[in-house]
């Protein structure tokens, strides 16, 4: 009965438009009154605990990073290298524009930054060059469900802490997924522009031209490997990683692009802080109420009912992940990974699943949720950028979450291209 009044007052919570964090709170308090088993106190003590955590400090800095890097002038220079490499190509700017978000993603490691920040010029962009804009919001929005996948990521920080799996080794073990989706995705985009008449830049792209880009690009582009070099070569821990990412965009913004300007600093500040508060009120509200599910040993129960099911691995797989598809639809990322990494783990570990794995799987699998009602946080991102209906968009972006479906399941039941770089360096 507990476990029903948890989940039931949750859901009325959603569906009253409370905010997420809010929602699991005023459960959890919902539910302690009910079973007085507890204080109200079992909240704030979560709140406190879980956020004093050595790990999660990596979260504000990656913000920070990724805002200050947004406003220092990298967009065009990213884009600029992302046109030279494919632009030639049948539909060469919108694979640029993946190719764009998958450079971005490395340095903001959140979806809906993704999209806001390279939607804001490409969308526009591709409109002038003859492309539909359905689909140049599509690809934009769909392109930044990368943005949580290949290193630095939140999700993945979120992950680690809370199954106390290496964030180093999750980061790592992104990069192959990441460049996998990409490339799926670019697929797409090729034949949908094939099929439009969608041309590539018309001018001849000379290796001259590449090496430019790339040098007007490499402040951008040398961060991740500061942050990945530095932490799989002993230097810092990958919360220190998330300082110097910040001390050196700081740098890259002030004083090497000098688009970022002293005045604006407050304002990128504010954002972040803004953002940092509403992740880690969630981290705290969803430690309560994941305690309480411990507690209520719901992950045992859920356990029990999915095994129950069938003792076929492929199919309790299978199950996992359309489970985690519909949660993902309904729920926001971060609160997500803190309910179901406790509930799926056993389930997992039992299967002899790789923790490390797993964690990329799960990633993915709410990562598809940026694009999928009715949360489907970079299609509200996407839409404000370029006004269509949000209707109109998630009709769009269908083939794009096929192409993720799709992606999800390879990477899913071919482990070694979330393992072959960790295994490499163990």
């Amino acid at each position: 009965m507990t476990a029903i009044i948890l989940f039931v007052s949750f859901f009325i919570f959603l569906a009253l438009s409370v905010p997420i964090g809010i929602s699991l709170g005023l459960a959890t308090m919902v539910t302690l009154l009910y079973s007085e088993t507890m204080s109200l106190n079992f909240i704030a003590q979560s709140l406190v605990t879980e956020t004093d955590n050595f790990p999660l400090m990596a979260v504000p800095f990656f913000i920070l990073a990724g805002e200050l890097m947004g406003k220092g002038g990298i967009t065009n220079r990213l884009f600029n290298l992302a046109n030279v490499m494919v632009g030639g190509f049948t539909g060469g700017f919108a694979m640029a524009a993946i190719v764009t978000c998958m450079f971005f993603a490395a340095i903001s490691g959140s979806g809906p930054a993704t999209v806001a920040a390279i939607g804001a010029i490409m969308i526009p962009a591709m409109v002038d060059m003859g492309y539909d804009k359905k689909f140049a919001t599509a690809t934009v929005a769909a392109a930044g469900t990368i943005g949580v996948i290949i290193p630095p990521s939140i999700p993945m920080i979120v992950y680690g802490t809370s199954s106390l799996t290496s964030i180093g080794d999750m980061f790592i073990a992104g990069i192959i997924p990441g460049l996998f989706i990409g490339g799926i995705l670019m697929l797409w985009a090729y034949i949908y522009s094939k099929k439009k008449g969608y041309k590539g830049r018309e001018e001849k792209t000379t290796f001259q031209d590449f090496l430019k880009a790339l040098w007007n690009a490499k402040w951008a582009l040398v961060i991740p490997f500061i942050i990945l070099g530095g932490i799989y070569g002993g230097i810092f821990t990958p919360t220190e990683a998330a300082v110097v990412a910040v001390v050196v965009a700081l740098i890259v913004g002030l004083l090497l692009h000098r688009e970022l300007k002293i005045k604006n600093l407050f304002g990128v500040f504010r954002d972040a802080a803004l953002t940092t508060a509403t992740i880690l009120i969630i981290v705290g509200v969803a430690a309560a109420f994941g305690r309480l599910l411990t507690i209520e040993q719901i992950p045992v129960q859920v356990a029990v009912l999915i095994t129950d099911l069938s003792t076929n691995p492929i199919v309790i797989i299978l199950l996992i992940t359309v489970l985690l598809l519909i949660v993902g639809a309904f729920m926001e990322t971060v609160a997500a990974i803190l309910i179901m990494t406790p509930i799926l783990m056993p389930i997992v570990t039992e299967l002899g699943m790789d923790p490390v794995h797993f964690g990329i799987v799960m990633v993915v699998n709410l990562a598809i949720g940026f694009i999928t009602p009715p949360v489907g946080v970079n299609l509200f991102v996407g839409s404000g950028i370029s006004g269509i209906p949000l209707l109109t968009l998630a009709k769009a972006i269908l083939p794009y979450l096929i192409a993720l479906i799709i992606s999800l399941l390879i990477i899913t039941f071919v482990p070694q291209l979330s393992l072959f770089l960790v295994s490499l360096m163990d």
